[in-house]
């Protein structure tokens, strides 16, 4: 069985709408403390943008709308396994 921490509680509410609010921007990977995927995001999204007017922003903000209802779905011991144990950075 996971830790039941309310900390891990508390990041998976706040990344889960992070993502789905500012989720092209990669937000929500640097609160669950995936700081290399977080500026990734981050440089795919200004740069890519940048020289696709915005396209790959959009896609990015997708990707972000869709991690953040998959960690609001996740029961809270999955998400703890998955994010914090596994360390899966992606999806």
């Amino acid at each position: 069985m996971a830790n039941l921490n309310s900390n891990y509680a508390t990041k998976q509410i706040l990344s889960g709408y992070a993502a789905i609010i500012f989720g092209g921007f990669g937000i929500h990977k640097f609160i669950l403390g995936y700081t290399a995927e977080g500026i990734l995001t981050l440089m795919i999204s200004i740069i890519g943008g940048y020289f696709s007017y915005g396209f790959t922003f959009i896609i990015m903000q997708m990707i972000g709308l869709i991690e953040g209802m998959i960690y609001l779905s996740k029961n809270h011991e999955e998400f703890i396994h998955n994010y914090f144990m596994r360390k899966q950075g992606w999806f």
